[in-house]
């Protein structure tokens, strides 16, 4: 590995580890990176086994700051994060550090690299919801990782021009398309490999699937079981159609949106789901509806209607393509909106897999990491800037 360039990447959440493995993969395909991960427990094995997934391990694992007490709160989650990143970053001869997104562990990250003054790439840089408090506390995550990053990886042209109103220089911004895209593709390709009963039927199953997810922190508590009564209404209107609720890791907020779905016989309650058979099952579903943001751009892969339980959303591209439905918590909302996706002419016919980018796909073209990847070559002086994606790619 002499001469290589050590590069970071700081990961902590599933959803940061679908999004950064596909750009760890392309990293370890270049000539001059030695990639890293390093995972900060903030998911624990889940992480570990979604990188799996990727065929990635991590390099080392730091311990998450604990609460005997229930979820840690996020001043405390974000000290400890900071500290335990610190010490690592300072222990180890790094160039570069690349964070992802808008958690707690992607500020960590961005803080010990800044302290320790490497080198910050920021990937999905420049989404804004324009409300510091919502979603909470993601969004004032974004805008602080934005003013320590010496790269900026901007998904869509959209969240280039944020960062330019923001004050980004243009030269530090380059537009990638999102990981997400990349990633959720080849998940979904993997073969159905399933261990567990329930989650095999569902797979083996040719009904119409609705994928159900919920686990903001602003949702946490009377919106979140409001999703779910909206959820058994539905499942009652549509006994044809088997409607999937992925569970959360949190105990307090899986419970709360199952509590009303439980003896709903087309509802299934598979517990947490590997990462690929989630790809499969959202390739081949009807209708998301989700208040996380990662699925608002992994359902775009499939072409796949969304209905956002959130009242803003930092993903503004699959609102404005038609796509995504903002329709927040209130339960008649949700009922009323999926009957309207229900009643569009073939929307219950069992779908086949098709190909992967129904176009147009506001989010890319599925060659982010690439893009990724190069862009990190570029800022430490080893490889050419890459084109950014263009308007006739997306």
């Amino acid at each position: 590995m002499s001469g290589r360039q050590r590069i970071a990447i700081v990961v902590g959440t599933r959803p940061e580890a679908v999004k950064l493995a596909p750009v760890v993969r392309e990293l370890q395909r270049t000539r001059w990176a030695e990639p890293a991960v390093l995972t900060t427990g903030q998911h624990g094995a889940v992480v570990r086994n979604t990188l799996a997934c990727f065929g990635l391990r991590p390099e080392a694992e730091l311990a998450p700051p604990a609460n005997a007490r229930g979820p840690v709160p996020v001043a405390e989650l974000t000290a400890g994060l900071l500290s335990s990143l610190g010490s690592r970053l300072r222990a180890t001869d790094v160039h570069a550090v690349l964070v992802q997104g808008d958690t707690s562990s992607a500020l960590a990250g961005a803080m010990a690299a800044f302290f320790a003054k490497i080198p910050v790439v920021h990937v999905e840089a420049g989404l804004r919801s324009g409300d510091a408090r919502s979603p909470f506390p993601e969004e004032a995550h974004r805008r602080m990782i934005a003013e320590l990053s010496d790269l900026h990886l901007a998904p869509t042209r959209a969240a280039r021009r944020n960062l330019r109103a923001q004050g980004v220089a243009a030269d530090r911004i380059v537009v990638t398309g999102n990981t997400v895209i990349d990633a959720v593709v080849a998940a979904s390709r993997n073969p159905c490999h399933c261990t567990v009963p329930e989650l095999r039927e569902i797979e083996q199953d040719s009904v119409p699937l609705v994928v159900v997810t919920a686990h903001r922190r602003e949702n946490w508590g009377e919106p979140i079981r409001r999703v779910g009564r909206a959820v058994a209404v539905l499942s009652r209107q549509y006994p044809d159609v088997t409607f999937v609720v992925a569970a959360h890791m949190n105990p307090s907020v899986r419970t709360a949106i199952e509590e009303s779905l439980r003896d709903r016989p087309n509802v299934r309650l598979p517990g947490p789901i590997p990462y690929d058979a989630f790809a499969r099952l959202l390739s081949r579903s009807v209708l998301a509806i989700t208040d996380s943001g990662g699925i608002q751009e992994e359902a775009a892969a499939f072409g796949l209607p969304i209905l956002v339980t959130r009242d803003n959303t930092e993903r503004t591209e699959g609102v404005d393509s038609g796509l995504a439905r903002l329709v927040g918590t209130e339960e008649t909302e949700i009922v009323a909106a999926a009957e309207k996706e229900f009643a569009r002419e073939g929307v219950l016919d069992v779908r086949k897999p098709d190909l992967p980018f129904p176009r147009p796909n506001p989010y890319g073209d599925g060659r982010a990491a690439r893009r990724c990847a190069a862009a990190c070559g570029w800022l430490l002086g080893l490889a050419p800037r890459p084109s950014d994606l263009t308007d006739q790619e997306t």
